[in-house]
């Protein structure tokens, strides 16, 4: 519901007059009503647009007004090319292409706020070349053919559309509504914001377009349109929404927080941070009574960077709308703001007093009239001084082929209009309040944004506190500033940041995770994998953390990894050095023992020199422990595993030693067998000697080949580092084993065929129990050592050697203890010699 009017500026005289030589007397009914005009020799002309608030739907349907009814239905096109050709008549007259008094020349034309005037205005002026200056955005007119005869007193588009993108990053807000109008302006920035806000991970929770202006009194459907709208935005849970459409627009919206009050709208109201473009200049869409600003309350807006002009309070007190006869537009909105007329007739038809002129417009609330200088004002005064300076450039290029420099204003009207274009295309003046004014090389005005806050008061009043700007001039670093701690926001939010999320963000030690069919915005969280971490708020993966260390429980920091090992000081190993002591003490008893009773016949009776070697690779087995114990050094890790395996190769093969004798023994005292021969000692010291280098030169092998080393390994356990001894070669270290294995098998095996000799050779009954022993521990070994990490498996190999090793010592010599000890009248020749 727009009506265009023709705005006529007086730029001051110049210097000489020019006698009318014609005049016109042909009329046209339909002239502009609401019009400003001052004669001048030379003229700035201005076309903008009217905004029309029906307070009243359901009466104006009812009872239209005649006057209001011409004026919306004959709104179309036609008014702005109406306004156009007016321009180019004689004043007062319509007669198009046809100017009487050419002292009157009009030599640029100002046109805005609105866009929808940019699309057809060219259409005329261009024609006759007229500079045309816009103080609005106005994308449509990017086309060359348009932007030869257009100035723009307005910053570049895509700037203002990069400074709200960053507006959004820097308060974290990236879960935002847009409502765009549908027109080209509207989709312009749509199809720009998707793409640049997704890249830097902004998403919409909806995007809404607003219907076309219709023309009609169908407010039903516009009605409607509406409540749709109020239940999208009032439902989101975006707290943060775009409000990118033209002034029109956001008196309409004055009424959006009061649909709540309807009973069949049940949806609860909810405050928003509105963020308005430059385009929406609140102020400019006076004369609206009917409901309260808090609805904008903490919303934030961009307008075209603008100073103080001092000097324009002054001049706004000096208006009046009796001191010039046909200045018709300060007089209709005298009548509006003060609710009055100056037709008496009128009186009591909505007006309520007869308007005097000397009503004050500072009594005025700052919602209906600002007395400051708004972004669009400042851009109209810069846009005016442009022209003025265009001029005075022109002049003075014409002063140095012209001898007559007192006749400038004659030089200037005998020219075409066209001719400015150069001069205003590279004005650079300072103005009054010394703020550098030029175009760049699009046509566009050089400067940036300001951002404004608005902060409203129940009494109609606002302010708006400027908290920012955006200055396409400034470095990278200071081309976007903003004093977040000056912002007021919307009462809802308690005077904290409002935060604009999907979801709550996912804290350290969890990773994102979308959601099907959902913006990208949106997103679950889950915890961090075991050993791995996050430390930063909405991480899109968790990591590693490094070698040296390990994630903490909350998986959201890593911790140094404790060197660890099998030490003498902590109670496992104080444990197994006592038993290994302990089981040494007594091995090294046995051994006095027998070393003492040697001539006793329970010692003599089998092979007292394999006895002697056994009991001391016995002993040496349990000291062999104390070289898997302690921090690993290249020594033993050399030593350990080999002087194991050669120890209990040596015991092993005693011990088969021991049993081979015995069987052969008997097997000697059956009448003509020839294996007398083979008993004795030269037998059980080669089995032992044999088998002992067998084990010999697979350990030498070994060290030769992959000798074991020291070794960190920090991935066997997540929390610590186990300093251990590498074996080199498992494979070895399994051959080792193997061969053992291998002399256990055949030594059970012996004893287990002697187990039933006569009760003179019993002690095969012993070794069998020891070696049952024996084969049970190392079997089970080999998986828990497996099975087992860290330190832990150097605990079950020691575990084994002391078991072992305790087994043989137990099994074989504990009961020849006791005989000598405790029944020595078991110890004599004729009983040993006793037949079963």
């Amino acid at each position: 519901m727009l009506l265009f009017m023709s705005l006529m500026i007086l730029l001051p005289d110049v210097v000489c007059h020019i006698p009318a030589t014609a005049s016109c007397v042909l009329g046209n009914p339909n002239l502009l009503k609401h019009n400003y005009y001052h004669r001048g020799d030379l003229i700035i002309a201005g076309i903008i647009s009217q905004f029309y608030m029906i307070s009243d739907a359901v009466n104006f349907r009812r009872h239209p007004s005649e006057e209001l009814v011409d004026d919306l239905i004959n709104f179309m096109a036609k008014w702005t090319y109406f306004a156009s050709l007016e321009l180019l008549s004689t004043q007062g007259k319509f007669i198009p292409n046809y100017k009487c008094d050419i002292q009157e020349k009009i030599v640029s034309v100002i046109a805005g706020p609105n866009a929808n005037i940019c699309p057809f205005m060219p259409n005329v002026l261009n024609i006759y070349k007229m500079p045309q200056l816009i103080y609005g955005s106005a994308p449509m007119i990017d086309n060359r053919e348009h932007t030869v005869f257009f100035h723009r007193f307005f910053p570049n588009e895509d700037l203002q559309t990069k400074g709200i993108l960053q507006l959004l990053l820097h308060l974290k807000w990236i879960w935002v509504g847009l409502i765009s109008q549908r027109d080209e302006s509207g989709q312009r920035f749509v199809r720009n914001a998707l793409t640049l806000f997704a890249q830097k991970g902004i998403c919409f929770d909806f995007m809404q377009e607003l219907p076309k202006e219709t023309f009609s009194n169908d407010l039903d459907i516009v009605f409607q349109d509406f409540i749709a709208l109020y239940k999208v935005v009032m439902n989101s849970t975006a707290n943060v929404v775009i409000l990118y459409c033209e002034n029109q627009v956001l008196a309409v919206f004055r009424i959006f927080p009061y649909l709540s009050e309807y009973e069949y709208i049940p949806v609860r109201r909810k405050d928003k941070v509105w963020i308005m473009p430059a385009q929406m200049e609140f102020t400019s869409v006076p004369f609206q009574k009917i409901r309260p600003l808090d609805f904008i309350h903490g919303a934030i807006s961009f307008a075209v960077s603008s100073k103080e002009v001092t000097e324009f309070k002054a001049f706004l007190q000096m208006r009046s709308p009796t001191s010039e006869e046909e200045d018709h537009i300060t007089r209709l909105f005298w009548e509006q703001a003060f609710e009055c007329s100056f037709l008496k007739d009128k009186i009591g038809k909505g007006a309520g007093v007869l308007c005097t002129g000397e009503e004050k417009l500072e009594t005025l609330p700052n919602s209906m009239f600002e007395t400051t200088m708004t972004g669009q004002s400042y851009s109209i005064y810069n846009a005016i001084y442009a022209v003025a300076h265009a001029l005075k450039a022109m002049l003075l290029s014409k002063y140095k082929h012209s001898a007559r420099v007192d006749h400038g204003s004659l030089i200037i009207l005998k020219e075409e209009t066209w001719q400015l274009h150069p001069y205003l295309k590279t004005v650079l003046f300072n103005n009054s309040v010394g703020e550098k004014v030029f175009f760049n090389e699009k046509g566009e005005l050089g400067t940036g944004f300001d951002i404004i806050n608005w902060i409203t008061f129940p009494n109609q009043t606002f302010l708006k506190t400027k908290v920012g700007k955006i200055d396409p001039l400034a470095s990278p670093e200071e081309s976007f500033m903003i004093s977040e701690e000056n912002i007021i926001w919307p009462t809802m939010f308690n005077q904290t940041l409002p935060l604009s999320i999907c979801n709550e963000n996912c804290y350290p030690g969890y990773l994102k995770k979308k959601i099907d069919e959902k913006p990208f915005c949106c997103y679950d969280c889950l915890p961090c994998a075991e050993g791995k971490f996050s430390n930063r708020l909405d991480a899109d993966d968790c990591f590693q953390c490094p070698e040296n260390q390990y994630p903490n429980e909350a998986h959201n920091h890593c911790i140094e990894k404790q060197i660890t090992f099998l030490s003498y000081e902590e109670p496992l190993g104080i444990t197994l050095t006592t038993v290994a002591v302990l089981f040494f003490g007594t091995s090294t008893l046995v051994l006095r023992i027998f070393i003492k009773q040697w001539e006793t016949p329970i010692v003599k009776a089998n092979n007292r020199n394999l006895t002697y070697i056994l009991l001391i690779a016995l002993q040496l087995s349990f000291l062999c422990t104390f070289l898997f114990i302690g921090q690993p050094d290249p020594v033993k890790c050399l030593l350990r595993q080999t002087a194991f395996g050669i120890i209990f190769s040596v015991a092993i093969s005693c011990i088969l030693g021991k049993t081979t004798i015995v069987v052969l023994a008997f097997m000697a005292t059956k009448p003509g067998s020839q294996i007398k021969k083979w008993v004795g000692k030269r037998l059980a010291n080669s089995i032992v000697l044999s088998c002992s280098l067998v084990q010999v030169t697979i350990c030498v092998v070994w060290l030769a080949i992959c000798p074991p080393f020291p070794d960190s390994n920090i991935h066997s356990m997540a929390e610590e580092i186990l300093l251990e001894c590498n074996e080199g070669s498992a494979i070895m270290f399994y051959t080792v084993l193997g061969f053992m294995g291998f002399l256990t098998g055949i030594s059970f095996t012996v004893a287990f065929l002697a187990r039933k000799l006569p009760d003179s050779f019993n002690e095969a009954k012993f070794i069998t129990f020891s070696m049952l022993v024996f084969c049970s521990v190392w079997v089970t070994f080999v998986p828990t050592y497996l099975s087992t990490k860290g330190k832990y498996m150097v605990v079950v190999e020691i575990f084994s050697i002391l078991a072992s090793a305790m087994g043989l010592l137990g099994c074989i010599f504990f009961p020849k203890c006791y005989i000598i000890l405790l029944r020595p009248d078991l110890n004599r020749k004729d009983k040993l010699i006793k037949k079963t």
